[in-house]
């Protein structure tokens, strides 16, 4: 899954971007009321161990 995949999935769901950062954003979810970070690398693949991850933080797995 690519990174803008992910994003997209985030946003759909109504989890919220709180802070830029180097190579990675924090992301917020209403859901599970936790802080995850999602790396962004532009059009690279994103690990599926880590996409599962953060799909997991975001209460959407």
């Amino acid at each position: 899954m690519k990174t803008s995949e992910l994003v997209k999935i985030l946003k759909k769901n109504d989890c919220c971007l709180t802070a830029h950062g180097k190579e990675h954003d924090e992301w917020y979810s209403p859901i599970t009321e936790k802080y995850f970070r999602v790396p962004r690398h532009g059009s690279k693949e994103i690990a599926t161990g880590t996409a599962n991850r953060i799909l997991k933080d975001a209460g959407l797995k």
